[in-house]
């Protein structure tokens, strides 16, 4: 049996969604909501329409800090985080469930993830033709939107620090051989509809890979080995999604240098256009 967390900040247009996808799921212990810091309604969509989730109600407005109250409530292992606009292929729960107790060596894994561009504007369907191409996406779990870890795997680490990418710091605790996506199971994720909102998201990612290394939290550096694949891709079919790949990666990275500066001060940025 497995226990299921969900953080939630303002996400009344997507929360249900989710839970459908997920609720009548064989194989679940426990599904917690941890609302955190939300103006909006989510946490009264949660408790009037599904009396079996547990919902917290967090007045800090915190991803990380809503992950360790959530904990406190679990009973059974593995763990699956999952992201509040994230919809779960029917049957992923027992089957990624099972998998692990199968293959013991598993410690962290996680849903094919399967992106969803069709609303979204050319630029954004460029990028990603050659984001979802990349080593590093194809290999699993980073970007996936969810993780899942295991009872051996939570024992790494003490709880989730203030930080802004828990996935990458969740990744960088294991050794590639621990990792991995479950083969059958996907996870279904909107991509922005506009370049602005895709070029937040991404900026938040890289700047949360930077605040982790600035802070020394990831003793497991996993290494993006893919410049001469990129550089093929510029010499093919792909060389228009492929100089429009690099012109965004640019821009993300001089926009994520620029806010390093003041991470103290950092407010989280989400994609608002694919809800």
């Amino acid at each position: 049996m497995a226990s299921v967390i969900i953080p939630a900040h303002n996400e009344a247009a997507v929360i249900q969604r989710c839970l459908d996808s997920i609720v009548d799921q064989e194989g679940i212990d426990s599904l917690i909501v941890a609302c955190n810091g939300c103006t909006d309604n989510t946490a009264d969509i949660v408790t009037q329409h599904y009396p079996q989730v547990t919902c917290l109600n967090i007045d800090k407005p915190s991803k990380t800090n809503a992950l360790n109250e959530a904990e406190k409530h679990i009973t059974t292992y593995p763990i699956f985080y999952l992201d509040a606009d994230t919809v779960l292929q029917a049957g992923a729960i027992k089957k990624i469930t099972n998998v692990l107790q199968e293959q013991p060596q598993l410690s962290l894994v996680a849903p094919t993830p399967i992106i969803d561009t069709s609303k979204s504007s050319w630029p954004v369907k460029q990028y990603y033709k050659i984001w979802l191409g990349l080593p590093y996406i194809k290999a699993g779990v980073i970007a996936t939107c969810s993780f899942i870890v295991t009872e051996r795997g939570r024992k790494r680490f003490n709880h989730f620090p203030d930080i802004i990418n828990d996935d990458r710091f969740i990744h960088c605790q294991f050794k590639e051989n621990e990792v991995g996506n479950i083969a059958g199971t996907e996870i279904y994720i909107r991509a922005p509809r506009t370049l602005y909102s895709l070029i937040k998201i991404k900026s938040r990612a890289r700047l949360g890979n930077m605040q982790l290394k600035m802070l020394g939290l990831c003793p497991e550096p996993k290494e993006k080995k893919y410049t001469s694949s990129m550089v093929s891709k510029i010499f093919s079919k792909q060389f228009v999604p492929a100089v429009v790949y690099y012109s965004i990666a640019i821009i993300i990275r001089i926009r994520s240098w620029v806010q390093l500066k003041g991470i103290d001060n950092y407010k989280w940025e989400k994609d608002l256009s694919s809800r």
